[in-house]
C-alpha cells in the first residue's frame, strides 16, 4: 500500500511516486498540487490566506499563497523535478457563508483563488485543472503515481482533474 501523507491547514509536504498526498477540509482555503510527471515528484499545499503582506503574524509562510507556493517549488526540485515540467491543478476557494453586505474582505474564498493563480502565472506554472468557489468544503489528494488530482466532496460527489 501506497504511502498517504497528511498535509494540514497552513502546510504543505512534498513526496516522491508511489507515495499521495492529503488535504481534509478545505473551506475558503485553497489546495494546490504541484507535479512533475516526468519523474513523479510533486507537493501539495494548503493555504489559508492570499499574501503575507498584511498579516500581523508570518512566522508560518505555508499559511499564506505567496510564499507557501515558492517554497513547495523549491522543495520538489530539489527531489529532481524541473519547473518546466511542473504543472498545478488547485480546489477550495469556496464561499463558506452567506453575509448580507459582502465586502471584499468577507470574500476570502474568492480572494485565495485569485492570489494562487496570479503566483502561479508569476512563477510561469501552468494551471492544468481547477475546481474552486462554490458554499461547499472539499478535500484533495494528489497521486504521485499517476499525477490524478481528486477532489471528494459532500454536496457534489467525487471528481478528478
Amino acid at each position: 500500500m501506497a504511502e498517504l501523507i497528511k498535509v494540514g491547514m497552513a502546510d504543505y509536504k512534498v513526496g516522491c511516486a508511489p507515495a499521495s498526498l492529503i488535504s481534509y477540509g478545505l473551506g475558503s482555503c485553497v489546495g494546490i498540487a504541484l507535479f512533475d510527471p516526468v519523474v513523479k515528484v510533486g507537493g501539495l499545499s494548503h493555504i489559508m490566506l492570499p499574501d503575507s503582506f498584511s498579516a500581523r503574524s508570518v512566522e508560518n509562510p505555508a499559511k499564506f499563497a505567496d510564499s507557501a507556493i515558492p517554497l513547495m517549488l523549491a522543495d520538489i526540485i530539489r527531489l529532481g523535478g524541473v519547473k518546466t515540467r511542473i504543472w498545478a491543478k488547485i480546489a477550495g476557494g469556496a464561499q463558506m457563508f452567506s453575509f448580507a453586505n459582502t465586502m471584499e474582505i468577507m470574500r476570502i474564498g474568492d480572494r485565495n483563488a485569485e492570489a494562487v493563480q496570479a503566483i502561479l502565472s508569476q512563477l510561469n506554472i501552468p494551471l492544468r485543472g481547477r475546481d474552486t468557489g462554490g458554499n461547499y468544503g472539499r478535500t484533495v489528494e494528489l497521486n504521485l503515481e499517476k499525477g490524478i488530482f481528486r477532489i471528494k466532496t459532500i454536496a457534489k460527489g467525487e471528481k478528478e482533474l
